[in-house]
């Protein structure tokens, strides 16, 4: 059936009519002008189904930002009912994306699996994490918000090369890097350390497969030599002054990202997967619901770095940050 904005509001009212949760007054607002959000912004807040005229229906949560695209009436009406249920949950409640879930269940328990999932299938949704997040990567999220001890959280992954070799490659000073100089020692080393050795300075190491490099810039002049066999890498970076939060996943050096642009953490809202259903991301959207879920207590940023852990497993050894044992090197060019 081809999906029009006629059809939709008779299927709306359809099924409130068998929920008591729902009435007609609570379907999204829908048009067929795909300008509308960007017209109205500032007035517009919340979904917005955009109705095309192949019966696709993109649903709007920004005036810049498409959270979903499907010509499947049952999935509208999914993601109508989501955005529905999360304004009958009070915000400041102790658990509001699992009082969601159970606004769903009521509706169609198909819809909570789903929402609890992440995705939008019905596949049944992965079991706690039984992890302390705040023991794991998400311990640096409040001190990394300030650029401390870094800008940027940079990681690698890929075959047959170390933290060492990584570091060197990026510009790090090779004879810093080959004495195992920690933070501490680079430190003591320069009685007038300050802003300008910071800046210039890295820590390093490895966790798991990942090895990372925190930093606040690195030199662009450094002479190329063996290329590493690096098949993935994240960026997280922060700019305080701005407020602006970034997440760059990248695979065989083509960004992941369902060609989005910048991905700023700010535009993720608790309740609402942050990335396209079935997108590149999508893997994302399924860890954060999971740490929504598993720990409510969080904030978004902590969820956010929970769910990079059980994702992808990044992380970062606290004690040897917090202690200056971590090893660190001056870029040898700047």
């Amino acid at each position: 059936m081809l999906i029009t904005e006629d059809v939709l509001r008779r299927a709306w009212r359809e099924l409130a009519d068998r929920c008591e949760l729902l009435d007609t007054s609570m379907l999204p607002r829908t048009t067929t002008d795909p300008g509308y959000y960007r017209a109205h912004e500032g007035a517009m807040e919340g979904l917005l189904l955009v109705v095309g005229d192949d019966g696709t229906v993109c649903g709007q949560d920004g005036p810049y930002s498409e959270a979903f695209a499907t010509d499947d009436l049952d999935e509208v009406l999914y993601f109508a009912a989501e955005e529905a249920v999360r304004g009958l949950v009070d915000p400041d409640a102790a658990a509001p994306v699992s009082a969601q879930a159970e606004l769903l269940d009521r509706i169609d328990p198909a819809w909570g699996r789903r929402f609890r999932g992440g995705g939008t299938d019905d596949a049944q949704p992965p079991g706690p994490c039984g992890k302390d997040p705040l023991e794991g990567f998400a311990w640096i999220v409040g001190s990394w918000r300030e650029q401390d001890p870094y800008t940027h959280l940079s990681f690698f992954r890929g075959d047959d090369f170390s933290a060492e070799q990584l570091v060197v490659s990026l510009g790090a000073d090779p004879g810093q890097v080959a004495a195992g100089t920690t933070l501490a020692e680079l430190r003591a080393k320069d009685d007038s350390w300050g802003f300008d050795q910071e800046w210039g300075s890295c820590c390093y190491g490895r966790v798991g497969e990942w090895v990372f490099v925190l930093h606040h810039e690195r030199p662009y002049d450094v002479p190329e030599g063996e290329p590493l066999a690096v098949t993935e890498t994240v960026d997280l970076c922060a700019t305080s002054a701005k407020a602006v939060y970034s997440f760059t996943y990248a695979r065989d050096d083509r960004v992941v990202g369902d060609d989005m642009g910048l991905i700023e953490l700010l535009h993720y809202n608790r309740g609402r997967t942050p990335y396209r259903p079935d997108g590149e991301l999508d893997f994302l959207n399924r860890a954060v619901r999971r740490a929504e879920l598993d720990h409510p207590e969080l904030d978004e940023y902590q969820t956010y770095f929970h769910a990079l852990e059980t994702s992808l497993g990044l992380s970062l050894p606290r004690r040897a940050i917090e202690e200056g044992t971590v090893l660190a090197a001056q870029w040898a060019r700047r």
